[in-house]
């Protein structure tokens, strides 16, 4: 089955920045294992447009929907035999367990 890792971050304390190259290397690490089938990390929420459509004309916002402490910072697709094994991979995002969190969803398959 595959698994979305949305992975949720906020902007780096001053002792998360000095870790940055650690951090960076454990995401790429991840991209190893086998299980890790696609992601991409995303430019910060300030480069985003959010769009939205009222009586068929896009109507455009810069930056995010919504004022939020975490934001969409990347995703990891995964595939997994099930949910322990895809929280298993989400533990060893450094997002987890540096004031952000990992959101594991199941991929629809069509």
């Amino acid at each position: 089955m595959r698994y979305a890792a949305l992975i949720y971050g906020q902007n780096a304390h001053a002792e998360q920045a000095d870790r940055r190259g650690e951090f960076a290397r454990e995401y790429l690490e991840l991209n190893d294992d086998a299980r890790v089938v696609g992601g991409a990390q995303l430019h910060p929420v300030e480069m985003s447009t959010t769009v939205r459509v009222e009586d068929g004309e896009a109507l455009l916002t810069d930056g995010p929907f919504i004022e939020a402490k975490e934001y969409l910072g990347g995703f990891y697709l995964l595939e997994a035999d099930d949910l322990d094994s895809a929280i298993e991979l989400a533990t060893r995002i450094p997002a987890a367990r540096i004031g952000g969190a990992v959101e594991i969803r199941p991929v629809v398959e069509r």
